[in-house]
């Protein structure tokens, strides 16, 4: 499969219109990186269809069609674009917690933790009955067979994966429940009188006027709310004083945004909240499957109080099977499914590799974006409200799919005399930022962030 073939793919599954395939061009298709699996086609195919997605929404407010370009080896860096992110010239501090990472169980087989969050942190302590040192951790996780301490770190809700082989995987209840499921659903789930988009006015973009409330953490859906943003949706990120966030994260996907509290614990909370969905487009959200509804945040009961809205919801393993409750985050998922493996078996490495870039979390962020807009697309032409669906595992088994990479054809690594020329500075409360800018070319509407990334909590809770 090639860039343009999974672009073809995919406005085909969003039933997109053909002869807008002809306004992208994707250059340099044959991009990689160091990886069997073809990461460049999953980098590139997903921009690209969220560009032309974004090109379409603008044919159908202004009637206008526009060239687009998308190069294929800057979409890969795009989907490091936490990597390259720099405050005052100095790289941000590191991601990752010191105990998370991967560890060999006394079975001899490997499982990894994910610990970057304080409470993920301290519940894997917990159960491993262990001191905070890595030398501890490795020494308690000894004292396991790693399949026992994955089912029992699930059940405590923690975040970790069992390094599975991909037959191990399929084999699984959980892979055999997604399997029927397509890469992403766009699926209408009531009736609504079509709403168009605003007529284009002078200097506007494809969303502009578009009212988004993001309701994520991390990178997956972050991306695609910044994704939004970039073609002029009015973003509103949600968090709440007592959720945990990793700034450099923030920082990056956060530009274009602005940043609001609302405590959905309170009643006071979630009235603020159904007052904004009420006057708002688009819901995106990147909880657990149910946890939401806890809220009276469902999607049914959303669209009958909010009638044309567009519900997008990301998880990490599906929203069906024994494991749609199951935290997640992209190394998990890429430990559980057989990737992890399978590029540890390719570099001779023990137990266990992983892809070159966090390619499921940027592909999935950039496949929700592109749903969303297609979703507003057809709220504006047929009516009806609409549930965007997505998964990491999901997008996972799309990239296992396609044709692996032989080692000849393994891409060069980037430089930052190569990165630089695609980044773009700007001021924010946390000081000079330098950051990935947007990849596609678009002749009439060029994505751009409007403003830095905001305080989380800086902003009212108001559109």
């Amino acid at each position: 499969m090639t860039p343009v073939d999974a672009l073809q793919f995919l406005w085909r599954e969003a039933h997109g219109d053909p002869d807008l395939l002809d306004d992208l061009t994707i250059t340099r298709p044959d991009a990689h990186l160091p990886s069997v699996f073809d990461v460049g086609t999953l980098a590139a195919g997903t921009i690209a269809a969220q560009a032309l997605a974004a090109s379409a929404c603008w044919n159908l407010r202004s009637g206008e069609r526009q060239k687009i370009v998308v190069d294929a080896r800057r979409a890969l860096a795009m989907c490091r674009s936490e990597r390259y992110l720099a405050i005052d010239d100095k790289p941000p501090p590191d991601l990752w917690d010191p105990i998370a990472g991967y560890y060999q169980a006394g079975d001899g087989r490997w499982i990894q933790l994910h610990t970057n969050f304080p409470h993920h942190r301290a519940g894997v302590l917990r159960v491993l009955g262990c001191g905070p040192e890595r030398k501890e951790v490795a020494a308690a996780i000894g004292r396991w067979k790693a399949a026992d301490l994955d089912a029992r770190l699930a059940a405590e809700g923690m975040c970790a994966a069992l390094i599975r082989s991909p037959e191990e995987w399929q084999a699984c209840e959980q892979a055999q429940a997604i399997n029927s499921l397509p890469l992403f659903e766009v699926v209408r789930i009531g009736d609504a009188a079509p709403q168009p988009l605003p007529v284009a006015m002078k200097g506007g973009r494809p969303l502009s006027g578009v009212k988004i409330l993001d309701l994520s953490r991390v990178i997956a859906a972050p991306v695609a709310a910044r994704t939004l943003a970039q073609h002029g949706g009015n973003v509103l990120a949600i968090s709440a004083g007592h959720l945990p966030n990793l700034e450099t994260l923030l920082l990056d996907t956060g530009r274009g945004k602005r940043s609001a509290h609302v405590d959905l614990r309170s009643s006071p909370g979630r009235e603020l909240m159904r007052g904004l969905i009420k006057e708002g487009d688009v819901f995106l959200q990147a909880y657990r499957p149910g946890a939401m509804a806890s809220f009276g945040l469902s999607p049914e009961e959303l669209v009958v109080e909010r009638p044309g809205l567009i519900y997008v919801s990301l998880s990490a393993y599906g929203h069906v099977g024994p494991w749609k409750d199951r935290r997640g985050f992209d190394s998990l998922v890429q430990s559980a499914t057989g990737i992890a493996w399978e590029e540890g078996q390719a570099a001779r490495l023990p137990g266990h590799g992983k892809l070159p870039c966090q390619a499921l979390d940027h592909g999935t962020g950039y496949l929700m974006a592109f749903a969303t807009m297609m979703a507003l697309h057809r709220r504006a032409t047929e009516g009806g409200s609409w549930l965007v669906r997505v998964s990491l595992a999901q997008t996972g088994r799309w990239l296992q799919s396609m044709a692996r990479v032989s080692p000849e054809r393994h891409g060069e690594e980037f430089s930052a005399a190569e990165i630089s020329p695609w980044q773009e500075t700007s001021r924010s409360a946390s000081g000079t930022i330098r950051a990935m800018a947007p990849v596609e070319r678009m002749e009439r509407t060029p994505p751009r962030f409007d403003f830095p990334s905001s305080v989380l909590g800086a902003d009212d809770p108001a559109w």
